[in-house]
């Protein structure tokens, strides 16, 4: 048995738990370091529902499954694995961890980078998810571009939401704020005011649409009132029900946005040798904000696996 064996007695030195951006890069980065690294993705990207990926240098609007498979098609030619599957349990196990797959495979690796993302849960409005991601939209750095000019209605769901009219009234002159049974504060209202931006008290019953576009809402009062975009903040959630098992801290993001991941500025999370990076742990990290986290995070632990090894050496 040769020192590199003793040193990593496991399938893989590094599994990646995510094979979006911030995996991929993660992935690329210990690859090209020559790492052993297993990517497992689950095939969900948060972004697949986006005509194009936006704020990407160098490639602009390009479709978010065809970036993901150029990702993979580099990373492949470094000698890295990708897989396609759900973990369903990790743990620790000796000196590193063990990852169950929802189709009873096991694999083991001395670090875990937990780049699985979050999913968009959209209020219970009737009609609202048929749009989503095309005329039903978050994010003005997204998709704003996508719908500017249009008659707009920013639907109040979050504290995010005044703040996101505030962005959106950049990009259209005809913005309204559905209160949606929330009471806007007196600060909130005085600065939609000095834009001319309208506030429409009442909830909002449902999404009206013509054909496959939308063409406005209806309130419980029965008035219809037209749009053709809708903005919505919606509550993320972090995948993985796996990093319970792993004693890995999921808890309230700050701005009221959802739940996350808090890792240290070098991507480590609550727990030792698992290191996490993109939308878990920042829900409003766009693709290339993703994507340089998982570049560090895999930087990152290549640097901790380099300096356990040395360790051991000296100590032998």
């Amino acid at each position: 048995m040769d020192s590199q064996t003793q040193l990593n007695p496991f399938d893989h030195e590094v599994v990646v738990i995510g094979g979006g951006a911030a995996g991929l890069a993660a992935a690329t980065a210990l690859a090209r370091s020559r790492r052993d690294v297993l990517v497992i993705d689950a095939g969900e990207p948060r972004n697949a529902v986006a005509e194009g990926a936006h704020n990407v240098l160098g490639q602009e609007g390009i479709p978010p499954t065809e970036l993901l498979a150029r990702g993979r098609e580099q990373l492949a030619a470094y000698g890295a694995q990708v897989c396609t599957g759900r973990v369903v349990e990790a743990r620790h196990a000796a000196s590193g961890f063990e990852v169950d797959l929802a189709d009873g495979s096991t694999v083991s690796a001395r670090r875990l980078i937990v780049t699985a993302g979050v999913v968009d849960v959209l209020p219970d409005v009737p009609g609202l998810s048929r749009h989503w991601g095309r005329d039903v939209v978050h994010c003005p750095y997204c998709h704003g571009w996508e719908v500017r000019g249009r008659r707009m209605a920013v639907l109040v769901t979050s504290p995010m939401s005044v703040h996101q009219a505030l962005l959106f009234s950049q990009l259209t002159d005809e913005l309204t704020v559905l209160a949606h049974g929330t009471a806007l504060d007196e600060a909130a209202l005085a600065q939609l005011a000095s834009l001319g931006v309208d506030v429409v008290p009442g909830r909002v019953e449902s999404v009206l649409a013509e054909g496959d576009r939308l063409r406005g809402v209806r309130l419980q009062d029965g008035r219809e009132l037209p749009f053709e975009a809708v903005v919505v903040a919606t509550r993320v959630e972090v995948r993985g029900d796996f990093l319970g098992s792993l004693g890995v801290e999921v808890t309230e993001h700050p701005s009221g946005m959802g739940t996350y991941v808090p890792v240290d500025e070098m991507g480590q999370t609550s727990v030792a040798g698992v290191y996490a990076a993109g939308n878990l742990t920042d829900p409003g990290a766009q693709v290339m904000a993703s994507a340089a986290a998982g570049t560090k995070a895999g930087a990152v632990v290549n640097m901790d696996l380099i300096m356990t090894d040395t360790t051991a050496r000296m100590s032998a």
